[in-house]
C-alpha cells in the first residue's frame, strides 16, 4: 500500500513485517542555514508532517515525507524549491496547559487538530519506539533522481504520552486511507538539537 508512494530506490521499512505512518506535530525552534545562528521570527514556527519510513539500498533508514504543513511562508517556498519537499503553508498552533500539547493546523484541503498528556520518561524504548524515532535522514525525489539528506543530532529524549483527541484529515489527504481504530504508539519528546547534512544520491 505504502510502497508506490516512497522515491525509487527505496522501499518500505518494516518491524515484525509492518510499516507505519507516522503524524507528527512539533515546533522548530532557531532553524537556521548550515552551523550558523538561527533566523529570528522565519526560523520559528510550527510544523505537523505525515510520514512513511523508508530504506534504501544502502541499507539507510529514513523517512519520506507525504505532507508538511508549516506556518511560515519563506520556508515553505524554500524547501519547496530546493528539495521539492511537500511543504504547505498552512495556520498552525501550539498551547500547551500543565503537561498537555494541543497542535492544530489548518489549511485549504486538509486539517489536523490532536492533544497529549505528557507521561513519564522512557529509560528503555521498546523496538518499535526506537523504530519509530531512531531515525537520522530523509528520502525524497529532487533532480531527477531519489536524493538521501541526512541530518545529525543526539537520539530522542522520550516520554510516554496519552493521545486526549484526535481529528484530522492530512493522512487521507496525502493519498493513504483514513486510519481506524487507535494508534500503535503515541510518544512525546522535548526536543534535540538538528543538524542538517548535505544530499547524497540514492538511485536515479
Amino acid at each position: 500500500m505504502v510502497a508506490p508512494f516512497l522515491p525509487r530506490g527505496t522501499r518500505p521499512d518494516v518491524i515484525d513485517g509492518v510499516t507505519y505512518v507516522g503524524l507528527i506535530g512539533f515546533r522548530m525552534v532557531g532553524l537556521g542555514p548550515l552551523r550558523g545562528p538561527g533566523i529570528p521570527y522565519l526560523g520559528t514556527f510550527c510544523e505537523t508532517n505525515v510520514r512513511l519510513y523508508s530504506v534504501d539500498a544502502r541499507g539507510r533508514r529514513a523517512v519520506v515525507f507525504l505532507s508538511l504543513d508549516a506556518e511560515r511562508l519563506i520556508p515553505v517556498l524554500t524547501a519547496q524549491a530546493t528539495l521539492r519537499l511537500p511543504y504547505r503553508w498552512a495556520r498552525m498552533s501550539l498551547r500547551q496547559k500543565d503537561q498537555v500539547f494541543e497542535y492544530a493546523s489548518s489549511r485549504r484541503t486538509a486539517r489536523s487538530s490532536f492533544a497529549v498528556r505528557r507521561g513519564e520518561p522512557i529509560e528503555t524504548p521498546t523496538p518499535l519506539e526506537h523504530f519509530l524515532t531512531a531515525r537520522w535522514g530523509l528520502h525524497t525525489r529532487a533532480w531527477g533522481r531519489t536524493v538521501h539528506l541526512p541530518n545529525d543530532h543526539p537520539t530522542w529524549p522520550l516520554h510516554r504520552a496519552e493521545l486526549l483527541h484526535c481529528d484530522e484529515s492530512l493522512i487521507a489527504a496525502s493519498g493513504l486511507p483514513a486510519p481506524t481504530g487507535l494508534p500503535a504508539s503515541v510518544l512525546y519528546s522535548p526536543g534535540v538539537r538538528v543538524v542538517f547534512g548535505g544530499p547524497g544520491v540514492s538511485a536515479r
